[in-house]
């Protein structure tokens, strides 16, 4: 059954056409072919009704595309036929070739086979009532026309009302499917434009307050005594609340977006970093950074996930050893792009096995690790002679879609 569905439609009636030739063929040599005895029925030899049945039987591969064209070219054959005597195997074709017609013509088609064909059978049954002037010639003639044309018809009819109906469900299917997905878009949408709002009204405004009070703060202090580690640090925070501000906003114009787009959050780049670097020297912390990508730069995921990365472990530096120095190291090798960031511990800032910020219910390096396995890399993070290392290793070949905020 499997590969009969896997046939295309001309190859199965070329198949149907050379079973129907096979069969009549049969039914020919073992002289069961006549449909009633005629004075020269039985004297016909069987070589042209061997053509006639080649005839109706070649016109069955195109029954599919021209349906109509097939059934009147198969009257030919089927009119030599009645000439020489009606035989069972043409007629039977002939009866595929009016289903065909029913089936797999168009709407107006297939009504004026039917009506072509009933007006046919009346027709024929009056005019073997006038010719034999017996009425039981009459019935017999309407008998042969409900039995090779009325089934035809009925069967055809009954097999199309069925792909009708199948066709009507498809589209119905196809209908409640587009429904329920632009519900489903809505609902994004509704959900998106909500997080925005909340964004801009809630974090937006507390990011908004400490930019403007760090500023305040600097321009409150004395310039002659005032401690430069602190106006750094006071620098730090207006500068952080103030990027941190951009990135919101580009994260509200996303979530408002209307467009489908797989950008989903603020994209933060490799490109970037040097203003991370600019921002943790501000607070007092001496950055050293080697950076060699070559030519396979990281794209999409990739980069975002990096510059990701790298920003936590930086925030982590500076939350348990502030003044230490960090190195940050950014290369590629083969196909995988390398993260190392290290940081001196320092005298108090020597942190266990189980990171304090983990300790304290954070995510940090939980977001870290998520990211990395989120693209089929890898992660480590732990103390090691003295100093806290953070590596990871992503893959460049990982798809280009950004990955969002984990946690």
């Amino acid at each position: 059954m499997q590969r009969w569905s896997a046939l295309s439609a001309t190859t199965k009636d070329i198949v149907i056409a050379v079973g129907w030739f096979a069969f009549g063929a049969l039914l020919y040599l073992s002289g069961f072919h006549m449909l009633f005895v005629s004075e020269n029925g039985p004297s016909t030899p069987l070589a042209p009704r061997f053509a006639i049945l080649a005839l109706v039987c070649a016109v069955l591969p195109v029954r599919r595309r021209a349906p109509i064209t097939a059934m009147v070219v198969g009257l030919i054959p089927l009119t030599f036929d009645l000439m020489l005597g009606p035989t069972l195997p043409v007629w039977l074709v002939y009866t595929d070739l009016i289903y065909a017609a029913v089936v797999y013509g168009t709407r107006r088609q297939m009504q004026g086979a039917l009506v072509a064909w009933l007006a046919l059978s009346a027709t024929a049954a009056g005019v073997v009532l006038a010719v034999t002037e017996n009425w039981r010639y009459m019935v017999l003639a309407l008998i042969l026309a409900a039995a090779f044309v009325g089934t035809s018809l009925w069967w055809g009819l009954t097999v199309r009302a069925h792909k009708d109906a199948a066709e009507a469900e498809r589209a119905r299917g196809r209908a409640l499917t587009l429904v329920a997905e632009l519900d489903r878009r809505a609902a994004v949408a509704d959900e998106r434009k909500a997080m925005a709002r909340d964004l801009h009204d809630v974090i937006a405004g507390h990011l908004s307050a400490i930019a403007l009070q760090s500023e305040a703060a600097l321009a409150g202090l004395d310039g002659a005594g005032t401690d430069r580690r602190l106006a750094g640090i006071l620098a730090a925070i207006r500068g952080n609340s103030v990027e941190g501000l951009q990135e919101m906003r580009t994260m509200i114009g996303l979530l408002r977006r209307d467009d489908d787009t797989a950008e989903t959050t603020a994209p933060g780049r490799l490109a970037q970093l040097s203003r991370l670097i600019a921002a943790a020297r501000q607070a007092g912390m001496r950055v050293r950074v080697r950076q060699h990508l070559g030519d396979l730069a990281p794209a999409g995921a990739v980069d975002q996930a990096a510059y990701r990365i790298i920003q936590e472990a930086m925030t982590n530096a500076m939350k348990h050893a502030p003044g230490q120095e960090i190195d940050i190291d950014v290369h590629t090798e083969a196909m995988t792009l390398v993260l190392v960031v290290r940081n001196a511990l320092g005298v108090a800032a020597v942190r266990p096995s189980a990171p304090a910020d983990t300790q304290a219910g954070h995510r940090g390096l939980t977001n870290m690790r998520e990211r990395a396995a989120a693209l089929g890399g890898s992660f480590r993070a732990g103390p090691e002679s003295g100093d806290w290392w953070v590596r990871a290793r992503l893959p460049l070949t990982a798809i280009a879609e950004p990955v969002g905020e984990p946690g």
